[in-house]
Formats: C-alpha cells, structure tokens, sequence
C-alpha cells in the first residue's frame, strides 16, 4: 500500500448558476514532504467548515484503482490525480478492505479511518454534471476519510503501513451501505453504534433509522 500522489488545494471562488460558490474541491499534486496537522495538509484548506473538514475529516483518501471505472464511466471528464478532492490518491487498499478505526503510518504521520465520503453539489459543479453525485454513490466508489492521530511529514510515493485493525470488522463499505439502503437492517444499525471510531453525526443518523424501525414494529 502507498501514497500514489498527495494533492492540496485553496478554496477558490467560481461562478455557477450566475452566482458565485467558495469551494475547496480543486486539488493539485504536490511533491513532499508535505505537513500534515491535526485539520488538514499545510497548503490546504476546506471552504465550508460547517461540512468539510474538523477532526473526523482532516484527510481525504481515494484510491487509485477507482480512477480507471471513472474513465469509462465519465469519458469527456479530466481525471488527474486528485479529480475526486482527495489529498491522498492511495493504491493497494478498498472501502470493502479498511475498517472504521483501522490506524495507519504514512511518513511520520499517524491516522485513522473515520466514515465514508457523501459527496455535496460541488462534486456536481467541478464535473460540470447534475448526475455525477448519484452515480458516485451509486458507484459505491467513496473513498474515506482519515483523522490524525500523530502530526507528521508525508509525500507521494510513502508506504502506508497498518498499525492497527479496528477489532469491530466494520468497514468503510458496511456504513456506505447502511446510509443508503439498510433502513430495514436493524441488527446493521445497532452492530454500527458499537463501533467507536464512527464519528457521532453518524450514529445519531443511525439511531433515527432505528427508531424508526422500532415504532413500526
């Protein structure tokens, strides 16, 4: 597993719809090694913290082998590294493969895995397509997102090496799956509370579900 490229980028104003959007999304490759701080990459920056961004989604990670599916999927689109907001383009690793809590060392940075990626309309305005945000959730293509558990220096290229495995087995994939379409999987619902690393704004999502299954029983 490696850092196939790290990318960071300023928010910047464009103008859609005749009005005009603040936005983070546009990411370019760097070469290191690059800071990376409790919140974010030095050089980067999330526009709308309400959001993007905080602890539980200092890093963005999307990995590469996803790029060659949006090729074909989205031919007339530019596809650097990056095209997805990421910061890191990682290689070697899935949603289906990286558990919510997993910890891992890349450079002398620490991180952990914290929740998938639910893209919001300025995924729509950097394709320039209405449909790009349910096609990538219906891709199942998220991504995920890192908080940081050590401060350190990372670069495109570094080895991501494992220092731990979340022992609840709840994957990236698991919580995707739940937020689109488990509304009727309580034992799901209630197994994903358990998991500590979740970020509370998705247990409290996943507690509503359960309720709302409860009072139809």
């Amino acid at each position: 597993m490696r850092v196939v490229s790290l990318n960071v980028g300023l928010p910047r104003e464009i103008i859609s719809n005749g009005r005009t959007v603040t936005t983070g999304i546009f990411k370019k490759p760097v070469e290191g090694p690059v800071r990376l701080l409790t919140l974010n990459l030095e050089g980067d920056r999330q526009a709308d913290l309400r959001v993007h961004g905080g602890v539980h989604k200092a890093v963005y990670a999307y990995p590469s082998e996803h790029y060659e599916y949006w090729r074909r999927e989205v031919r007339d689109a530019d596809l650097a590294w990056g095209a997805f907001g990421e910061n890191l383009t990682v290689e070697g690793f899935k949603e289906s493969e990286v558990n919510i809590g997993d910890r891992f060392r890349i450079g002398s940075a620490e991180l952990m895995v914290t929740q998938p990626r639910l893209p919001c309309y300025k995924l729509a305005l950097k394709f320039q397509r209405d449909d790009i945000i349910k096609r990538f959730l219906d891709s199942r293509l998220t991504g995920f997102y890192f908080s940081v558990l050590k401060e350190g220096e990372l670069a495109a290229g570094d080895a991501i090496e494992i220092v731990g495995r979340d022992s609840n087995n709840f994957t990236v994939a698991d919580v995707t799956r739940l937020f689109l379409e488990g509304e009727d999987d309580i034992e799901g619902l209630r197994r994903a509370l358990t998991v500590e690393a979740l970020p509370e704004s998705w247990k409290t999502h996943f507690e509503r579900e359960i309720e709302k299954l409860s009072a139809e029983d």
